[in-house]
């Protein structure tokens, strides 16, 4: 059976910030409450986390007795951690780690953006399976360099992309290709401003809100469109204001706008996208809005992802507006976890179970390649962050990205005046 380990200790794993559980809808975790519920369920055997801060698991402990152990019937939040409790920083922690799993075993990397990149590679020279938050890496040549170290070890590497199994979404992504070629495109997604001082340790200096947010819409557009259109051309705006002034001071920008022009295979015509991410917007009903527009050349389609008609008011939480098909952190009348259906849930369970079918043989590595968001899959993606990233650094100057003869991105340049 296979063994798991988690790689970072932040709010997506464990629900945990700055010595308490989350504000957000993340207060129990995603990545780790997934892997424990499947090692009830017997499909998980070993887990393993680490982090760089050892004195933080004793508090992670207490958290997962609090929020999970005692919320869910037999739910067992035992695991190993690297490094030891009584360590107070050890950035290579991880490789411990990494060295104490067996080939074939898999590894969830949740940590800044910047250091994606590293341990990933280090897991696969290592031939263990990957499963990479968004954004996977933040440049081109380092995601080409994943895929050869991927396809060189045989080991499966996903993006995890939630919005890949949200039933609205996947709905919507089918519509699509009814709808002839792509026109124009126009997402939003925010976080409140109290997501700086979730972030503050990488906020604006590992990575901005674009990568972190615009991540989810940008992949979505590309999978929808991916083998009809691909985008040749991005520019790239930004606010500031906030971020970059106390209580805050970090060096970020508040929101950031791409504006993207998409080239349709069939024909050469022409559409645009418009990306926005955002981290200073206030408490409302919902954690993350998150909505698009999508118009083809015969039809249109418009999705308010925070909003699906489900609202409650209660005494202690106030108004909100719960998205239970994400995670379903309510236990059912007999007191057990029941969100195995939520797009979150399945974003992780769905590639645990690939890597299941790989390891007893049943299934191939390239078995998966258009059932998951692989890292080969993804290109797309790192392109247009990039070369967003690249435009702000310009001065706002469009950036260019070239193809190969055989097809993927490969190549983000300055549009010449």
């Amino acid at each position: 059976m296979i063994s798991a380990l988690m790689i970072g200790t932040g709010e997506y794993t464990t629900g945990y910030v700055h010595h308490a559980a989350s504000t957000s809808d993340k207060g129990a975790g995603v990545v780790a409450l997934t892997l424990f519920d499947l090692r009830r369920l017997g499909k998980i055997n070993r887990i393993v986390m680490a982090g760089t801060n050892g004195t933080k698991f004793p508090l992670i402990r207490e958290h997962f007795k609090d929020k999970i152990e005692q919320i869910y019937q037999s739910m067992d939040t035992r695991f190993e951690s690297f490094p030891d409790d009584q360590t107070i920083s050890d950035p290579k922690a991880y490789l411990r780690a990494l060295d104490a799993m067996s080939t074939g075993d898999l590894v969830t990397i949740f940590t800044p953006d910047d250091t994606h990149f590293q341990i990933a590679l280090d897991a696969i020279e290592r031939g263990l399976h990957v499963l990479l938050t968004k954004p996977p890496v933040k440049t081109l040549s380092e995601h080409h360099q994943l895929i050869r170290a991927a396809e060189k070890q045989d080991v499966l590497v996903a993006i995890e992309v939630h919005k890949r199994w949200d039933p609205i979404y996947v709905d919507a992504k089918d519509r699509i290709r009814t709808l002839d070629n792509f026109s124009f495109f126009s997402a939003y997604m925010s976080q409140p401003k109290k997501q700086l001082e979730t972030f503050r340790h990488w906020a604006g200096k590992s990575s901005d809100i674009s990568y972190y947010l615009n991540s989810h819409h940008v992949d979505f557009h590309a999978w929808a469109v991916g083998n009809t259109a691909r985008p040749i051309q991005v520019a790239a705006t930004a606010s500031t204001g906030i971020a970059n002034h106390p209580p805050y001071d970090l060096p970020a920008e508040d929101t950031i706008t791409l504006t993207v022009q998409w080239e349709n295979l069939p024909g050469q015509t022409l559409g645009t996208a418009v990306y926005t991410a955002s981290w200073i917007a206030p408490k409302s009903d919902v954690h993350s809005q998150q909505r698009f527009f999508y118009m083809g050349q015969q039809g249109e389609i418009t999705v308010d992802q925070a909003h699906r008609g489900y609202s409650l008011a209660s005494d202690t939480d106030g108004y909100a507006s719960p998205n239970p098909l994400f995670m379903k952190y309510t236990p059912d009348g007999r007191g057990y976890f029941s969100g195995q259906s939520g797009y979150g849930y399945r974003s992780i369970s769905a590639f645990v179970e690939a890597v299941d079918a790989i390891q007893k043989g049943t299934s191939t590595v390239t078995d998966f390649q258009y059932q998951l968001a692989t890292i080969q899959q993804t290109l797309t993606m790192t392109a247009i962050l990039e070369a967003g990233r690249r435009s702000l650094d310009d001065s706002g100057r469009p950036q260019r990205i070239t193809y190969s003869k055989a097809g993927p991105a490969d190549r983000i340049e300055p549009l010449r005046k």
